[in-house]
Order: structure tokens, then C-alpha cells, then sequence
């Protein structure tokens, strides 16, 4: 299995830290293959336009998915992003994993999606769902959350974290053909003891250990 990780998390100390050690190191004593896309220890640049680019399509106004279509087609990505693509191309199963802001992605990884995800490499060409681009992978998000798990519930201030993922889940994931693995929800990781996190950890191993038979989500 060939899993790429997409770290969004400032920390290298904080639990998400943790977490991506704790399951990179059993992915590869399994046997299986890791590459971790380490946002902020890479200084990722998460504003799209035409710094992904050496080449022009029209020099007279920007259209970014035209711009993207010709740099698909004319290898025109700038090296940074086309790194990124090809390890999308090159995994069996892409993890999100960062820490929840605002109900929403951190605004690098938001930012990878911007400039990685491109016409012609990502969708396009009535490419899309179940006849995407990344048909037959898989890809899960692993994301921790302030507040503890009532918070995340239909009965708490919040929606449960399926709801508050759908955007990731199905107009990230699910638009560009992925096969959605249930979230990895660690709930409230600085309001926990040690043993909490402990077992948080035990069972994210277990979780990137079984990726290919996670249960799936489903769709109406």
C-alpha cells in the first residue's frame, strides 16, 4: 500500500505530531509505503495564481482552470506543485490530517487543494465522481478538535464531524473519484489525560494499518 500524508499542523510537539510518527512508523515496519507532505516544515505556498505556472496560456487575463488545463497539457506546472501531483498520482490512499479551524481545513492545506488539485490533473474532461481522476483510491481525513465529542453531535453546539467534513468528504474527495474512508476524530486532545491519548494513538495506528478495508462512506 502506498499512502501519502498531507501534515497541516505548525507543531512538530503537538499531538497531531505524534499521531503522524506513531503511523508513519507502523506503516513502514508493515511494509508499506509513506510519503508525508509536511506543510509548514516545507513552507508551502497556499496562494493560487499564476505562481504555478512557467507556462502562459493568455497573458492578457488570468482564467485559472484555463491556465491549468494548458499547463496540464504542455508540462507547465511549476516543479513545487508538480512534486505534489505526482505523489497524488503515485498513492493508494491520501490522508488529510490537521487539526479542525473554524469547522474548516487550516488555510495552507486549503491552499494545497487550490494548487494541487488542477484541471487536467485532478478533474476536468467529464472526469468527475465516480469516473474521477483518483478512481479505485482512497482517502481519509485524521483531523483533532477543540472541543470534546458532545460538542460534535446532533445534540451539541456543532453538527456530528461527518457533517462538518461533508465539504472535504464530498467536493474534495468524492468530486475527484476518491472512495471516502470514515474520519479519524480525535476530540479535545489538550483536554484528555495521557491514558485518553495513548489509546487516541493505539487506534490511529490500527486505523492507517486496515486503510484498505476501512469502511467506506456512503452517499445518497
Amino acid at each position: 500500500m502506498r499512502v501519502l500524508i498531507v501534515f497541516a499542523h505548525a507543531e512538530p510537539s503537538s499531538f497531531n505530531g505524534a499521531l503522524l510518527r506513531a503511523g508513519v512508523a507502523a506503516l513502514l515496519a508493515a511494509g508499506h509505503e509513506v510519503q508525508v507532505s509536511d506543510l509548514y516544515a516545507m513552507g508551502f505556498d497556499p496562494v493560487s495564481d499564476r505562481r504555478n505556472f512557467v507556462t502562459v496560456a493568455n497573458p492578457d487575463r488570468l482564467g485559472q482552470q484555463a491556465e491549468e488545463a494548458y499547463a496540464s497539457a504542455n508540462n507547465g506546472f511549476v516543479p513545487a506543485l508538480q512534486a505534489e501531483m505526482d505523489k497524488l498520482a503515485w498513492c493508494d490512499v491520501l490522508v488529510f490530517q490537521f487539526p479542525i479551524w473554524w469547522l474548516g481545513l487550516p488555510a495552507i492545506l486549503k491552499g494545497w487543494v487550490d494548487r494541487v488539485f488542477a484541471v487536467g490533473r485532478a478533474y476536468g474532461g467529464g472526469r468527475w465522481f465516480e469516473g474521477g481522476f483518483f478512481a479505485g483510491k482512497r482517502a481519509m481525513c485524521a483531523v483533532s478538535l477543540g472541543g470534546l465529542e458532545d460538542v460534535y453531535s446532533d445534540s451539541g453546539v456543532y453538527a456530528p464531524i461527518e457533517d462538518v467534513l461533508f465539504p472535504i468528504h464530498r467536493g474534495i474527495f468524492g468530486f475527484t473519484g476518491f472512495s471516502v474512508i470514515a474520519p479519524f476524530a480525535v476530540y479535545g486532545p489538550g483536554r484528555i489525560d495521557a491514558t485518553a491519548r495513548e489509546a487516541y494513538l493505539e487506534r490511529y495506528v490500527e486505523r492507517l494499518l486496515t486503510l484498505e478495508t476501512a469502511p467506506l462512506l456512503e452517499w445518497k
